[in-house]
């Protein structure tokens, strides 16, 4: 392991600090929203945060793979770990669903989602890191944010989740995330799972709001073979 890990608990917070980290993680540890301080990167949770030593004991053992993904250095096995998620908060009736790039990929967009992005309610999310506990490398915790709380999970590839959006997400513009696009929720079938998504209408609107030419050219061609479908009489 290249990536050296240090744990530091101080004041009631604890961080997961990351050293010596090579060159070409660094995009990678940015893009996963470590702070840089002091010569190293962290991530901080409260000291009495559920499941904080297993999310160490994991996050040690799993943060280099994760990062090489997030790097585009390794492949990103999101189909297994989203058949896991279906199976685990299926059978454990948890209200939740699916965002981000892996919401065109399970439509069918040819492309490779980096992670899988949850959307839960603020009541399950930390039910959401015990489901996941195997691979639960920061643990759920409050956010000061446009949700409650999130949590992280690495199961072959990552997995994050807010709980509990609230209105913030949709200011200025609705989001794929927030309450507008709750109120929106399509369902598609993907390898035998039903999973809930945002409209493509307002997924393309956010992706043309970050610029994403090539994305939203991929939404346009599923919007285009949505109108070809018979619609059955």
């Amino acid at each position: 392991m290249t990536v050296r890990c240090e744990r530091h608990d101080s004041g009631g917070r604890t961080e997961f600090r990351l050293l010596d980290v090579p060159g070409e993680l660094i995009p990678a540890v940015e893009k996963s929203a470590f702070i840089a301080y002091g010569g190293h990167w962290s991530r901080s949770f409260p000291g009495d945060a559920p499941h904080l030593d297993q999310a160490w004991r994991t996050f040690e053992r799993l943060v280099e793979p994760w990062l090489r993904q997030a790097a585009g250095l390794d492949p990103v096995p999101w189909q297994e770990a989203l058949t896991v998620v279906c199976r685990r908060l299926g059978e454990a009736r948890v209200d939740w669903w699916l965002t981000g790039s892996a919401a065109l990929a399970v439509r069918g967009a040819p492309l490779t989602p980096g992670d899988l992005d949850l959307v839960v309610s603020g009541a399950d999310a930390t039910r959401v890191g015990d489901l996941l506990l195997d691979g639960l490398v920061e643990p759920v915790a409050a956010v000061d944010w446009f949700c409650e709380s999130f949590g992280r999970a690495v199961l072959g590839a990552r997995v994050e989740w807010v709980g509990g959006v609230g209105p913030a997400a949709d200011d200025p513009e609705p989001s794929d995330f927030g309450p507008v696009a709750a109120a929106r929720l399509e369902t598609v079938r993907w390898r035998g799972w039903e999973i809930r998504v945002p409209p493509l209408d307002l997924q393309r609107a956010v992706t043309v709001r970050r610029n994403l030419t090539r994305r939203a050219e991929l939404i346009d061609g599923l919007s285009a073979a949505d109108c070809r479908t018979p619609v059955p009489e």
